[in-house]
């Protein structure tokens, strides 16, 4: 009956492009993992190849699945707007993304979370390597081969000082270039004054970075107040989940002419007589015009999402609905089988210096 039931509900879902989840409405489509195609004269395919993944992600839904690994939150997301009847049984999910656990919080905040989701994108483990260490090589990596650009002694504007951003600015550093962060979030705006980067308004930094990198998890971060005050040759990538931190919209609006691509990964726009060049068409970079994260850094990500699945398969029902963190030991667990991949030893407590650690009175 219930395979059925799922049959009947096809329809015309092969060609679902949009669910409205969290109180807003967004595509459903591979934001982070394709590469831009119509750039490298393939033109038409990106629609039909966002067709097939939107279809793919029906795919699975369709299955039934009892738990579910997301990048993005595509498939919670598709649960609960259109197969909300396949929630019944369902253990629970877990979620990679800082973009996908805004959309699930949000879903949680209007009441309308049915299932467990454990955060694996903020364990610390996670957040250290895949962001900071993960995110932060890639990044560069994906401007470095989209450009052939030499960063020693550029300006490299980094928006957004998260995990991933500081690993931005960290290895732009080390290359030789001179980094300003802009942030709205003033404890991460004065880390990153007292650890030596220039902290500004993006405003500001418009009229005097040669490369923007967007690494917010937020919309617009990039628009046409800023666009109009970059100097000629600024390159502009954008490393976070979706394409939308930069305004392409208002870049195009803000263009004279049609754009033109000058390198396989790298479009070009005349705004006001200043060439502003668009790498990998404003999708997250690091996969569009790189190849990712190492595997040295995905072993940490998928151990972290097997322990939490096996967490959840073992406690869902005590954890209720809502998003969850990663159990602490699962932290130290995925750790410690790192440092032992490397060969590394560390010390432990001894009984007494963990006693003392328990207690409140010093002796």
């Amino acid at each position: 009956m219930r395979r059925a039931a799922v049959r009947s509900q096809r329809r015309n879902d092969l060609v679902l492009r949009r669910q409205r989840v969290g109180g807003r409405e967004r595509d459903i489509g591979p934001a982070g993992d394709q590469r831009p195609h119509e750039a490298c004269g393939l033109r038409g395919h990106v629609q039909a190849h966002a067709d097939a993944y939107a279809a793919g992600v029906i795919a699975v839904v369709d299955g039934a699945p009892q738990v579910t690994l997301d990048d993005g939150a595509d498939l919670l997301s598709v649960l609960h707007a259109a197969r909300p009847a396949l929630l019944d049984g369902f253990v629970g999910g877990t979620e990679e993304t800082t973009t996908g656990l805004v959309r699930l919080r949000a879903l949680e905040a209007e009441g309308r979370l049915a299932c467990p989701v454990i955060a694996v994108n903020e364990a610390r483990t996670e957040r250290l390597f895949n962001d900071h260490y993960g995110t932060g090589q890639s990044t560069l990596d994906g401007i470095l081969r989209a450009t052939n650009l030499l960063l020693a002694g550029k300006t490299l504007v980094v928006l957004g000082y998260g995990w991933t951003g500081k690993g931005v600015a960290l290895r732009a550093r080390g290359a030789g270039a001179q980094v300003i962060v802009c942030e709205v979030d003033p404890m991460r705006a004065l880390e990153a004054r007292m650890e030596g980067f220039e902290v500004m308004p993006a405003c500001s930094a418009a009229e005097r970075g040669d490369v923007f990198v967007t690494v917010t998890g937020n919309r617009d971060v990039l628009s046409r107040a800023h666009f109009e005050r970059m100097k000629d040759g600024a390159l502009l990538a954008n490393a976070g989940h979706f394409d939308v931190e930069i305004d392409l919209a208002a870049l195009r609006a803000a263009a004279v002419g049609e754009p033109r691509d000058v390198l396989p990964l790298v479009t070009q726009f005349d705004v006001g007589g200043r060439r502003l060049n668009l790498i990998a068409s404003g999708r997250v970079v690091n996969l569009a015009a790189g190849q990712g994260h190492p595997a040295a850094v995905m072993d940490m990500s998928f151990a972290n999402q097997v322990l939490a699945v096996e967490h959840l398969v073992a406690h869902g029902e005590q954890l209720g609905a809502g998003v969850h963190p990663v159990p602490e030991a699962v932290d130290r667990e995925v750790a410690r089988l790192k440092l032992a991949s490397l060969g590394v030893e560390i010390d432990a407590l001894s009984e007494a210096q963990a006693a003392y650690l328990r207690g409140w009175l010093a002796s």
